[in-house]
């Protein structure tokens, strides 16, 4: 389990927090939270450029010590994400299968 920093909560933070799902292959479950950078990289299976929007939280925050973020395109079944670069620093990007999308919407 991951979870995002409060840095991006509605209440604690900037509100930049959107979700949470569970990736399907090993159950660990991750919060996802928007990029604020422009971030462009080749899909999993190849292709033209798409746009990485999120920022997937793969290490729980401890005060004091910096957190992990993966950028990536978070969707309702499929994660694509940019785990590495290779030798050439071309982003390497995997495809995972996910379920229990959830959706966060702030409370009024």
């Amino acid at each position: 389990m991951a979870f995002a920093p409060t840095s991006t909560y509605f209440d604690l933070g900037d509100g930049s927090i959107m979700g949470s799902f569970t990736e399907k292959d090993y159950g660990k479950h991750f919060e996802f939270s928007a990029n604020p950078e422009l971030t462009l990289a080749p899909p999993a299976h190849g292709g033209r450029n798409m746009e990485f929007p999120h920022l997937v939280w793969v290490t729980t925050p401890v005060e004091g010590i910096d957190c992990g973020y993966r950028k990536a395109k978070v969707g309702k079944t499929v994660v694509h994400i940019i785990t590495n670069e290779d030798e050439y620093g071309r982003a390497v990007v995997e495809k995972w299968d996910i379920k229990n999308f959830k959706k966060y919407v702030e409370n009024a």
